[in-house]
This record gives C-alpha cells, sequence and structure tokens, in this order.
C-alpha cells in the first residue's frame, strides 16, 4: 500500500480508511480555511488532526486542517507533501490490540519561510481570510522562548526586531507578521475599518504551563518592538491585545506519541505497507508518514473564540473555563505525568533503559515516580473536577506508562529538560514554598531527580560508560559546569552546581533560597561516588 494510493481493499487488513470526499474537504478548506496549525510533529497527526477526522467522517464537519512548519522544513518535504498529506496513525492499546488509521484531514502543508515567495504568500492570504477561526500550535515550551538562559533576547530576535515583519527567521516573529496582515485585512491592501481587526484565537496546545500566555507575551514583545521602530502602527499592538478580537486561550494536551518505531514499522510491511521510511531531519527530527501513539487522550481547551470555532466536543475535546484548564494543567503538567516522566528520562538514560514500559518493571524507579506523584505531588493539585486526579494518576502509573505496547524511550523524553523543568518541578516547590501547612525542606524525591539530573549532564552512566545527552537548548553550558567532575571524586567543590541550582529561569525559583540548594549538592556527591552510585543511592532514599 501507499499513501497516495489506498484503497477499500485495506479495510480487509484492518485499516481505517477516511469516509468522506477528500477533494471537496481540500477545496472548500482552500477557499474558507477555518483552522491553521502550527508545528507538523507527531503529536499533531496523532491527536487534534485524528480529531477532526472523526468529525469528518461523522460529517459534523466539512472542512479539514492546514499545517506549517516554522522550524524544521524537512517535516513538510519529507513526510507531508511526497504523501499528499496523508498519514497513517497506529494505536497501541495496552491489551495488545492495534487500530490503523489513514488521517486525510490535512489536506494542505506549507512551509512557513518567509524567504520562500509562494508558500509565505499563501500563509498571508490564509490569515486574512475572515472564515479563519484558529490558529494553533504544538511546537514544544522552546518554541515560544524569545530569550537565553540570561534573559537576553536570541540574536534571531534582535535581528527580527531591527529589520522588521518582512522576513522574520523566529516562528514567534512569523506568527506576528501574519497577524498582523490578519489586522491589515489583506495582503498588500491598506487599513480600512470595515475590514481590520479580524478576529481570531491563538491556541497553545504544548505542555507548559499557562501555554496561551506565553505565546502572548511572545507576539506581543514582537509587537512592541516593531510597533517602536516604526515598521508597525499602534494600532496593531491594541488589537493583539483585544481579547475581543485576538484571544489566546490556555489548553492541556495529553497523548503520548513517541517516535517511530521499528516494531510498528515492520509490522506495517508484513501488511504490505510500503510507507514506512523512517525520517530523521538535519535538526534531528523523528518522524515517518506513520505515527505511532498510546490510545489515551485529553484535550481541555478555554472556550475563547472570538470568530468561533469548528465542534471539537464532536472529537472528544474538552471546552471549559480557563480556571479549570488551569487545575487541569497544573494536575497533569506538574504532579501526575510530566514529572514522572521527566524522572524516567532522566534516571534511564542514566541506569542504559531504552524504553520507558522497562523502566516500568525496575523496583527502585517505579517507587521513585510513585513517591514524586503520590507522595510529593498530589498534596498540591486542586481537583479540577472535568477530570479526577486520582483517577488519572492511576491510570499513567499502572496502565499506560507500563505498557509493553508503546515504544516511548527515556532519551525522547529527555530532550530540552532545561526548558521542562520550571514547571514539572519548579511549580510544586513553589507550593510547597507558599503553604502554610506543607514545608519546601520536606520534599526528597524532587530533588533527588534534580541532583540525577546534574549528574545525566556529565553524560557517564551509572557503569561509568560516556553517552550523548539529549538536545536541549542549553546543554553545551550546562555541561560545561561538570565537565570537571570525574566518578569518586567525593571531596568534590559542590560549589560547581550553584549556577544551575541558583538559575530561577530553570527552576522558577532559586533552589538555594528555597533551602533545596544544598540538599541536592549532597545527593550529586552520592550519585557520583563511584560505578553503580545511582543504583545505591536510588535504594538508599527509596528503601
Amino acid at each position: 500500500m501507499r499513501l497516495v494510493n489506498y484503497n477499500s481493499t485495506w479495510h480487509d487488513k484492518g485499516y481505517e480508511l477516511p469516509g468522506y470526499d477528500r477533494d471537496r474537504v481540500r477545496e472548500a478548506t482552500k477557499e474558507n480555511p477555518s483552522w491553521i496549525h502550527f508545528g507538523a510533529g507527531n503529536i499533531f497527526r496523532g491527536f487534534p488532526a485524528a480529531g477532526l477526522q472523526k468529525m469528518l467522517d461523522e460529517g459534523s464537519y466539512d472542512r479539514g486542517v492546514i499545517v506549517s512548519e516554522g522550524f524544521d522544513y524537512e517535516i513538510i518535504d519529507k513526510a507531508y507533501k511526497p504523501y499528499d498529506d496523508l498519514s497513517l496513525l497506529v494505536v497501541l492499546k495496552t491489551n495488545g490490540n492495534i487500530e490503523k488509521k489513514v488521517i486525510g484531514s490535512v489536506v494542505e502543508s506549507i512551509n512557513a519561510d518567509a524567504s520562500l515567495e509562494t508558500e509565505w504568500e499563501r500563509l498571508q492570504e490564509i490569515f486574512c481570510k475572515p472564515s479563519l477561526q484558529m490558529v494553533s500550535f504544538t511546537i514544544t515550551e522552546k518554541g515560544y522562548s524569545l530569550v537565553d538562559s540570561t534573559g537576553d533576547y536570541l540574536g534571531v530576535v534582535i535581528n527580527d526586531f531591527n529589520t522588521g515583519h518582512k522576513n522574520p527567521m523566529h516562528l514567534m516573529g512569523k506568527i506576528t507578521a501574519l497577524l498582523y496582515e490578519r489586522y491589515l485585512g489583506a495582503v498588500g491592501t491598506s487599513q480600512s475599518e470595515a475590514s481590520a481587526k479580524l478576529p481570531v484565537a491563538m491556541v497553545s496546545m504544548d505542555n507548559c504551563s499557562h501555554n496561551g500566555d506565553k505565546l502572548f507575551a511572545a507576539v506581543e514583545a514582537y509587537a512592541k518592538r516593531w510597533v517602536k521602530n516604526g515598521f508597525m502602527e499602534e494600532g496593531f499592538l491594541a488589537y493583539v491585545k483585544d481579547k475581543s478580537k485576538v484571544a489566546f486561550p490556555w489548553s492541556m494536551i495529553d497523548k503520548i506519541t513517541p517516535r517511530p518505531d521499528d516494531k510498528v514499522k515492520k509490522l506495517l510491511e508484513e501488511d504490505g505497507f510500503k510507507d514506512t521510511e523512517l525520517i530523521i531531519t538535519s535538526k534531528n527530527t523523528y518522524t515517518a508518514p506513520f505515527v505511532n501513539a498510546e490510545e489515551t487522550e485529553y484535550l481541555v481547551i478555554e472556550d475563547a473564540f472570538p470568530n468561533g470555532r469548528p465542534p471539537f466536543e464532536k472529537a472528544g475535546f474538552l471546552f471549559t473555563d480557563r480556571e479549570t484548564v488551569d487545575k487541569v494543567e497544573k494536575m497533569k503538567v506538574c504532579t501526575c505525568l510530566n514529572p514522572l516522566h521527566t524522572a524516567l528520562a532522566i534516571f534511564g538514560c542514566l541506569l542504559s533503559y531504552t524504553t520507558i514500559w522497562e523502566e516500568m518493571r525496575d523496583p527502585e524507579l517505579v517507587k521513585l515516580v510513585n513517591k514524586i506523584g503520590y507522595d510529593e505531588g498530589m498534596p498540591v493539585v486542586v481537583n479540577p473536577g472535568v477530570i479526577d486526579p486520582m483517577d488519572f494518576i492511576k491510570a499513567v502509573l499502572e496502565v499506560r506508562l507500563p505498557n509493553p505496547f508503546m515504544p516511548d524511550a527515556p532519551q525522547r523524553i529527555a530532550t530540552d529538560t532545561s526548558q521542562k523543568i520550571p514547571i514539572r518541578y519548579g511549580e510544586t516547590i513553589k507550593a510547597y514554598r507558599d503553604s502554610d501547612t506543607l514545608k519546601v525542606t520536606d520534599l526528597t524525591f524532587i530533588p533527588l531527580t534534580i541532583a540525577g539530573w546534574c549528574r545525566y549532564l556529565m553524560g557517564i552512566d551509572d557503569e561509568g560508560n560516556t553517552f550523548t545527552p539529549s538536545s536541549d537548548p542549553l546543554l553545551d553550558e550546562l555541561m560545561g559546569y561538570v565537565k570537571d567532575v570525574r566518578l569518586g571524586d567525593t571531596t568534590l567543590d559542590t560549589s560547581i552546581l550553584k549556577s544551575i541550582l541558583s538559575n530561577d529561569k530553570i527552576f522558577s525559583v532559586n533552589l538555594y533560597e528555597v533551602g533545596l540548594g544544598e540538599k541536592i549538592e549532597g545527593m550529586f556527591l552520592e550519585l557520583i561516588a563511584g560505578k553503580g552510585a545511582i543504583r545505591e543511592t536510588l535504594k538508599k532514599y527509596l528503601n
């Protein structure tokens, strides 16, 4: 089978095919698009796009989604365009059953590169359409960041500020420039009272606290600087800040979509499915014409859409108020899933594991994530009502993470850890600090994980073998602080960690000021005591 030549005979092999006229959907979307998404990775195809597919199949909606990529253009060029924007979703269920669905809801793919005239003009055209209701994002936490670890603007951002909106390089600059076109009402025309200020919702679906605020802050920073530098008029900044025109709702998304797995690739090839090429881009993105994913999924969105929205509740998405989204997000990102994932990523790499599910058979690691979740995280969780926290974490620890059919890797989860820690551990630490009944100094397993991360930055596993840490925008800087540390150096001056542990941009707090810095330094000394010290340290604190 090839994705561009699917036919009904594949039903016999268990493949679900689009049940709608895709050409008609494509034409309707081209003329009157309602949704464009930035971030062409696996989570988008495996969840939001698949939800839209359900709506199209049942006839509850008639338009598809346009996808754009502003960072890694090879994803579009290698995983979308050659396959007519089709993809295959492989759902790996805990009971061993497998669902295979051809996803056809993506009807157009575009590189968000202002130097590519045709594609950039098409993006401008889409943003000027009155029908456009939602611009969404899955670009990871770092996609919204305009600054480095010291808080200074990145060089690419400074260049954008100084050269204007005609050829921005940072994705947030591109988005702001496209919003400006929507503000003007049409490409190449001047502002008019009638056509200007077309409303739209800018929806971040990334795993970061108050994700809509992060998106707004980046867009506002660009708008302010471009207005100040004379590239745009003051009215555009007012437009961006007017919630009745441009909304930045919060959301919480949860579905594990690992890198394409060789076992899934082999399974598809045995079916005769030919589009199984594993693609590793020059920017180290792992993708393929197929996506493998777990069956569990949640998407909770603040219902703030000034231009209306598609009926996504029919896809199972939950719409609620901002306060409830905040509670759900904190429950998941700060306590019930992401902190556990990061702990497994750090210690999984140090203990030479290659899959998360195998880690969930390790008695120390199972105890560690249970302690972080139930003992240290749950006391600061507020029940959001729409999802029960105890049910959620129980499913994570007993069903989702141990799923042997999910080929997720600690090395994937360890990517961009410096960008994740402020939310995954910093928020809980702050909640303890601000509590009248909890003491931040009583925390043990979150500090142990942070010490483990410092140990991870050495790039040496528990047997003394070197490994390559996963990509992270601060990796070179952070590894530089521990580059001279050697196993067995029990007389080490642990002040070398101060530049890391005192950085409130990494942890949301200065760990010394809240009383955890020295504690983590002591744990780090235990973790570097020699070969096997990581295992022994885990046993000491967990038993």
